[in-house]
Order: structure tokens, then sequence, then C-alpha cells
């Protein structure tokens, strides 16, 4: 049995797509009832770990989708509660969608470097690991144009190796499905492009003037955004400007496990 955690909302529901009606295929969603109603669902809430004793049982492969989105210490919690309740039903392989290498400059890389650790320390375990780049669509969203079609994203002369979210999701299915083939295995899963401003603001008809970092940061803060967003969102765009999130360049490990050139981040951006 397959059970895929995090299904509500962004990779988890797009992995839950392509494996709805499959037989042996179960969701973990700590709202259940949200879950549409032909698709098995089990409640996995990895804030109360007592639920995931009887969550597991039975369960062969877990792909486990990051539960980000908190401070560091809420993540790891989670994801160790979650890989703890694993082993202790006897479940053989986790798939973990993770962040990829270059990402170690981000302020939300130590949870996933922890959980990847507490994988390949499991005596029982055995496990794979997706290393996701940066979406597109997140490029799209922090690099959107201001109402005079200005991007002003503090982007500098940087460039993101931007993936379409969409070819993750294909990637976690392809290997949460034929697992035995991908043991202790870690992949860098980054568009074969990198993308900057200028290009971004001319797919969509924009005019590209890099702002500051600062200037960045009171915009955010002043926003609705949660206090925790304020030093992701800057620290992602000061990752980039800096050019530490531009990816090798050419195919990679995408392209092997898709079986296919990956979707263009610009086609993302653009809508089409």
């Amino acid at each position: 049995m397959l059970l895929i955690t995090g299904v509500n909302g962004g990779l988890g529901a797009l992995v839950l797509e392509r494996l709805a009606g499959r037989g042996g295929v179960v969701a973990g969603s700590r709202t259940p009832e949200q879950v549409p109603a032909e698709i098995p669902c089990r409640l996995v809430d990895f804030d109360r770990p007592e639920t995931l004793a009887e969550a597991f049982v039975g369960v062969t492969t877990l792909l486990l989708i990051s539960a980000g989105a908190a401070e560091d210490d809420v993540v790891v919690a989670r994801h160790g509660a979650a890989i703890e309740a694993a082993e202790k039903a006897g479940v053989e392989h986790v798939v973990y969608t993770s962040l990829c290498g270059d990402g170690d400059h981000l302020p939300y890389a130590l949870a996933h470097r922890w959980t990847e650790r507490r994988l390949r320390e499991s005596a029982s375990l055995r496990w794979t690991v997706l290393r996701n780049g940066l979406y597109a669509e997140l490029l799209a969203a922090i690099a959107t144009p201001g109402p005079d079609g200005v991007i002003t994203a503090p982007l500098g002369d940087g460039r993101l190796a931007a993936v379409a979210r969409a070819d993750l999701a294909e990637v976690a299915v392809n290997v949460a499905l034929a697992p035995a083939a991908h043991v202790g295995r870690m992949y860098e899963l980054v568009g074969e492009r990198a993308l900057g401003g200028a290009e971004v603001a001319e797919v969509l008809g924009a005019e590209y003037r890099p702002g500051r970092l600062g200037e960045a940061r009171a915009a955010v803060a002043a926003s609705d955004a949660p206090d925790l967003q304020v030093p992701m969102v800057v620290g992602t765009y000061s990752a980039i400007a800096h050019g530490f999130l531009a990816g090798p360049g050419g195919p990679g490990d995408l392209a092997a496990l898709l079986g296919r050139p990956p979707r263009p981040a610009l086609e993302v951006i653009a809508g089409r």
C-alpha cells in the first residue's frame, strides 16, 4: 500500500490527481473530509503523533510530502514523528520531497536537511530523497508585475532554475510506484534553463526594474503575509540575486525520471 501525505494542496494535490482511482493508494490528511469521497483517506496529523500508528498500518511505501510553512522546530517535529511512526509500523520505504542542494542558502533549508539525515540514519527504512527545485509558480508569484506593469522583485542579474510543479508531482508518482529502483538515491530536480527577471518580464509583457532587498522586506512585512514568510521570501530573493539557484544547466535527474524533456518554466509563468 502507498500512503501519500499532504494531499490537500500544492504538490500533494497534484500527486493525488495522478493516482486517483489506482488500487492500493491511500491519501493521508489532517482534514479527511476535504479529500474527494472516492479516494480512500486516513487521518494523518503530524501535530498529533497519536494519529499516525493507525494511519500507517499496512503501508509499505510512504510518500512524505514535506510539511513546511512553519518554524524549523515545528517542521522537524512533524517529520520526526512521521519517520518514527513509519519505523514502528513496519513501513518499508519512504520517498521524501526535499529541497534542491543549491537551496542550502535558503532560510527554510534546515528542516529538509535534518529530515534527510534522519532517513539516512534509520536502521529499518529504505529511502529516496527528491530534492525539488523552486517552482516556476513561485517565481511567477514573487516576480509579478505591479499595477504599473513593472517588476521590481530584487532579483538583480540572478537566475533561477525553476521547475514546473506538475513535473515534480509526476516524478514523485513515478518513484513512489516503483521505489525499489530508487533505494538510497538522492535526486536533484531543477530546471534545465535558469530564468532571470528580464525574461519573466518579457514573457509577461512587463518591464523589469529590480528593487533592493530592504524595499522587498518592507513590502512583505506590510502585507498580510505571516511573519514567518518575511525572511523566507527575502531570503529567496537574495539567493537568486546572488547566483546560488541557477542550477547546473542542461538535462539532469528531472528529465531522466520524467522520461521526457521537462516543461519549460516560462510556459508555466506565461500561463500556457
